[in-house]
């Protein structure tokens, strides 16, 4: 058995403390528990890829109107009123980033990560895009323009990136395998 991480620890014990003060219920801290183990993250926005990469007249409404195309998903977990859906191509490459904040589609990818708020990478990505997709494990040709897109309160971003070539071959579970949250950020390929 792996020893508990400090954060974890205090957290379980602020959760027995407000439970036993009657200030938090327990399944309420369950449903949230849930709602971002299985109704929000990742899943839902490479749902819509996968969607995306198969269907062209979807993929023609997600780019044209995201907010609009997404509502049929009833996705879970807000911050997706106004959503910009950006294209990955071979000659553009896109990538998104708060510069304010943290700004970000939680319905479609969960909880940000941590390097997503962090002033370095928001700062970094838009002066030097290419050094820090670099440090990401990856290195644009010269000939793809890295374009950046600051996410704000009103609007959120989601990149969709290229589909593999074999997207025809491929069962929609092995695609939506493919999909990662860093891809739709656009600090993955």
């Amino acid at each position: 058995m792996s020893e508990a991480k400090p954060q974890a620890l205090r957290a379980e014990a602020l959760e027995s403390i407000l439970i036993e003060r009657g200030l938090l219920k327990a399944e309420a801290v369950d449903e949230v528990i849930a709602l971002f183990n299985e109704r929000v993250g990742p899943m839902n926005g490479a749902q819509v890829v996968v969607k995306a990469w198969r269907d062209p007249d979807f993929k023609a409404r997600l780019l044209a109107d995201g907010t609009g195309a997404i509502k049929p998903f009833n996705f879970t977990g807000g911050q997706v009123d106004k959503l910009v859906v950006v294209e990955n191509t071979p000659d553009v490459h896109n990538v998104v980033v708060c510069t304010l904040c943290s700004c970000y589609p939680w319905a479609l990818l969960g909880l940000p990560p941590r390097w997503y708020k962090d002033p370095a990478y928001r700062s970094r990505v838009v002066r030097e895009p290419r050094a820090v997709l670099a440090e990401f494990g990856f290195e644009l040709p010269e000939r793809t323009k890295v374009r950046v897109w600051d996410s704000s309160a009103e609007v959120r971003y989601l990149v969709l990136p290229q589909a593999p070539e074999d997207v025809a071959e491929l069962s929609e579970q092995a695609l939506l395998d493919r999909v990662s949250r860093d891809a739709m950020i656009g600090v993955g390929l």
